[in-house]
C-alpha cells in the first residue's frame, strides 16, 4: 500500500518516524510530509527521515493560522489528485484529516490531548479508526464520535521510547536539570503566561539548568534532541507533557508545572509508578529537591506497555482489507 503520514510538530515527527520504519519494513510505500516548524526539519535529519515540506507554522495571528492551514490543504489536494494514498495516518494533523476526508482516503488517527478542543473538533470526527491510550476517558472519545476506537495500554510516547537504545552521556555538568519552555503559541494555550524562565532561574540553585526553547528557529547544528537530553538529565521540568513523559518512561524524574499538564496521560503514568509528578509553580523547587537525581528502574513497567505502532499498522491493514471485501 501507499500510506501518507503528516507531521506538524516534533512529537508528530518522532511518532511518524517510528510508524514509517515499521511500515517500510512490511513492504509499504510511505509518503512522509511535514511543515516548516522549529522542531520538525532538524529532528527529521536526526531520525534519518527526508519528508516533503508542505507549508509552514504561522501562529502569529488567528488569520495566519487559518490561511496557512488552508494553503497546506490546497497543496495536499494537488499532490494527491491523480494518485491518492491508500491510507492516511497522523497524530491529529488538521490538514491531513481535511484533505484525506475530502479525497475519500481512510484515516487512522492518534490523539492524547482532550483540552485541545479546536484540534479535536477538526480531526477526530474525520477518523475511520482512532488509536488512543487507555488513559483517555470514554466520555472524551464519545464526544467526537469516531467510527472505530482502539485503546492500548501505555501512552503515545511509548512508540519511540520502548526500544530506544541508551544515549551517549552528555558533556553537560551534573546535576543536569532540563526545563522545557511552555508552548504558548498552541491554540489551547493562547493567553496563558509562561513561568518556565523564572522557574529555570530558581532551579539554578540545585544544579546546571538547560532551558529548551520552543520558537527560536534553529539549524540542524543547533538543534537539541530533547529525548536524548532527557535521558541524560537528573530532572526534567515541563509546563506541558511530552518531554515529561519521555523522561518518566526512561526512569528520569519529571515535574509538570502547568494546570494544562494535569492531563489524563500524565496522571495515568504516575498511577503506573513512573516518576512523573504534578506541581504548581510555587512548589516546584521543593519537589525538585526531593527528586533530583533519583532515577527509577522502569524497565519492567515499560515492558508491560503496548507499542502503538504495531496497533496502528494493524488498523491500517484492516481498513484496506475491509475495502476489498
Amino acid at each position: 500500500m501507499m500510506i501518507w503520514y503528516d507531521a506538524c510538530t516534533g512529537k508528530h515527527m518522532r511518532y511518524g518516524a517510528a510508524i514509517a520504519k515499521r511500515l517500510r519494513k512490511s513492504g509499504h510505500e510511505v509518503v512522509f510530509t511535514t511543515r516548516e516548524h522549529p522542531d520538525t526539519l532538524a529532528l527529521a535529519g536526526i531520525l534519518g527521515e527526508k519528508p516533503t515540506v508542505v507549508g509552514k507554522y504561522q501562529p502569529s495571528t488567528l488569520s495566519s493560522r487559518l490561511e496557512e492551514s488552508a494553503n497546506r490543504i490546497i497543496q495536499f489536494s494537488k499532490m494527491f489528485k491523480d494518485e491518492p494514498p491508500d491510507i492516511a495516518i497522523a497524530h491529529q494533523s488538521v490538514e491531513l484529516c481535511r484533505t484525506a476526508f475530502g479525497l475519500g482516503i481512510p484515516i487512522v488517527l492518534t490523539a492524547d490531548t482532550p483540552h485541545a478542543r479546536a484540534v479535536n473538533k477538526l480531526t477526530i470526527p474525520f477518523a475511520d479508526t482512532l488509536v488512543v491510550s487507555e488513559a483517555l476517558p470514554k466520555r472524551f472519545l464519545k464526544k467526537y464520535c469516531p467510527d472505530n476506537i482502539i485503546r492500548f495500554k501505555g501512552v503515545d510516547e511509548t512508540a519511540w521510547i520502548k526500544d530506544l537504545k541508551p544515549p551517549k552521556k552528555s558533556d553537560f555538568k551534573k546535576p543536569l536539570i532540563v526545563v522545557r519552555e511552555f508552548e504558548t503559541k498552541a491554540a489551547y494555550a493562547l493567553g496563558t503566561s509562561d513561568c518556565t524562565l523564572e522557574i529555570a532561574r530558581k532551579l539554578e540553585a540545585l544544579g546546571n539548568v538547560l532551558l529548551l526553547k520552543r520558537y527560536n528557529v534553529a539549524g540542524k547544528k543547533e538543534f537539541v534532541d530533547s529525548v536524548k537530553m532527557a535521558a541524560n538529565a537528573d530532572l526534567v521540568v515541563s509546563a506541558g507533557g511530552t518531554i515529561a513523559r519521555e523522561a518518566a518512561l526512561q526512569g528520569v524524574p519529571s515535574i509538570v508545572i502547568s494546570k494544562l499538564g494535569w492531563t489524563y496521560v500524565n496522571t495515568y503514568l504516575a498511577r503506573k509508578g513512573f516518576p512523573i509528578f504534578m506541581s504548581d509553580a510555587q512548589e516546584v523547587l521543593k519537589l525538585a529537591e526531593a527528586h533530583l537525581g533519583k532515577r527509577v528502574d522502569v524497565t519492567a513497567k515499560l515492558a508491560q506497555f503496548d507499542n502503538p505502532v504495531g496497533i496502528i499498522e494493524k488498523a491500517a491493514m484492516q481498513i484496506k482489507s475491509a475495502s476489498k471485501a
